[in-house]
């Protein structure tokens, strides 16, 4: 394994927010700490976590106290955001092969790609979209903790 990963915003959500898989995202990022793999993305990831908790705060989905709670851990997470050069060349590249209607997941497909990492999310739809050609593109409902 590399000693890099990226994630996307939908793993790492599941770290602070109690959905389905998130057991396995727990997991699988304690796995990535104990090997001293270091956890990256773009810096997408840190507004769209923010504006995930924001909208269920919102919504009235968690209390304000418990949705101040999520946005620290998300936040303290550890993830180191990274900004290479072409970073959106590349999203844009990315967005229109795969014909995604937004460039948002592409940034993190070309970063992974960018830096030659898997790329692990738990977006089924990306997911499914990619997996034929992008083998290096990880779901976590795949995973299976040991």
């Amino acid at each position: 394994m590399n000693s890099r990963v990226c994630v996307d915003a939908n793993l790492a959500l599941k770290l602070v927010l109690v959905e389905k898989d998130s057991s396995k995202a727990h997991h699988l990022w304690d796995t990535w700490i104990d090997a001293d793999i270091e956890v990256v993305a773009p810096p997408l990831l840190a507004f769209e976590g923010t504006s995930v908790i924001c909208n269920k705060m919102h919504r009235g989905a968690v209390p304000l106290e418990e949705a101040e709670l999520m946005f620290r851990a998300f936040h303290l997470l550890g993830v180191r955001l990274l900004y290479p050069d072409g970073l959106h060349e590349k999203a844009w590249e990315l967005a229109k092969r795969f014909n995604r209607p937004q460039a948002y997941d592409s940034h993190y497909l070309a970063l992974e790609e960018t830096l030659g990492l898997e790329l692990w999310t738990a977006d089924d739809r990306l997911y499914n979209v990619v997996k034929p050609e992008l083998s290096w593109v990880k779901w976590l409902g795949d995973y299976s903790p040991v």
